[in-house]
């Protein structure tokens, strides 16, 4: 039960997000990779839909090299926000422990994005913007990320799902290029969030898991527009394929 607990923690974290703002953080990659040649790939999303994906490939047996992004577009009456960053980055990452199953990765990139963001209100002749905010996003991270390859696992409808724990810390440095409103130009903000998050993934084949992602954003600076408003919590679908096999104490 208390496994159970870990995997599905999540209401208070995906829902804390109410607070408007112009950054809409990705899904952190934690890929957890072991050896050369193994290659991530997942794909998350929030309750608010934001849609990530991660990907990693290890270059050599602690080198490795990361694709990550993420795109939303909701429109709804009173406000409308269409959202996308692309990032790339590479670092270190290595295996250790007495079955070699504790995995420690430290990785660093650089990334893209925008946001437009409507806000409307209801008239007499219908929906009326009153506010539109434009910007275009500029991003330098590092990350840290901790995680442990387990044999616990749990037992559901008569199968037993192996489980692999982890926890990351990533920092990043996200200022505006440029910020439009209301077809104005305006005085660009920038801030530094840290985003500490805690992932389980349950193995439902050997290359296949789900993952669920409990995580925080907290912004370093005060700012009016560039703030920490949303979460950085989701559900995922991950594909993992190469390293080592930690099951027979040297991968998943």
């Amino acid at each position: 039960m208390k496994k159970i607990f870990w995997f599905l923690v999540p209401a208070i974290a995906l829902l804390a997000s109410s607070c408007s703002s112009v950054y809409m953080p990705n899904t952190p990659n934690t890929p957890m990779l072991s050896a050369k040649g193994e290659l991530y790939s997942g794909g998350h999303i929030n309750l608010k839909g934001n849609a990530s994906f991660t990907s990693a490939y290890a270059v050599s047996d602690h080198i490795g090299i990361m694709a990550n992004g993420s795109f939303m577009n909701q429109n709804r009456d009173k406000k409308a926000f269409r959202h996308n960053i692309l990032e790339a980055g590479g670092g270190y990452f290595t295996t250790f422990g007495e079955k070699n199953n504790r995995v420690l990765e430290i990785y660093g990139g650089l990334g893209r994005g925008s946001s437009d963001i409507t806000y409307r209100k209801k008239t007499e002749n219908g929906l009326q913007t009153y506010d539109r905010q434009e910007i275009t996003l500029n991003k330098v991270f590092v990350q840290v990320n901790f995680s442990k390859k387990k044999t616990e696992s749990f037992r559901l409808f008569g199968r037993v799902f192996p489980l692999n724990y982890g926890t990351a810390l990533r920092a990043s440095y996200v200022d505006m290029g440029k910020f439009i409103r209301n077809d104005v130009e305006q005085t660009t903000e920038d801030n530094i969030f840290l985003e500490p998050i805690f992932f389980t993934r349950v193995l439902l084949t050997n290359a296949v898991q789900l993952q669920h992602t409990s995580g925080w954003n907290f912004g370093l600076k005060n700012r009016d527009f560039l703030t920490a408003g949303n979460s950085v919590s989701s559900l995922g679908i991950i594909i993992n394929v190469g390293g080592k096999n930690l099951r027979k104490g040297s991968r998943h």
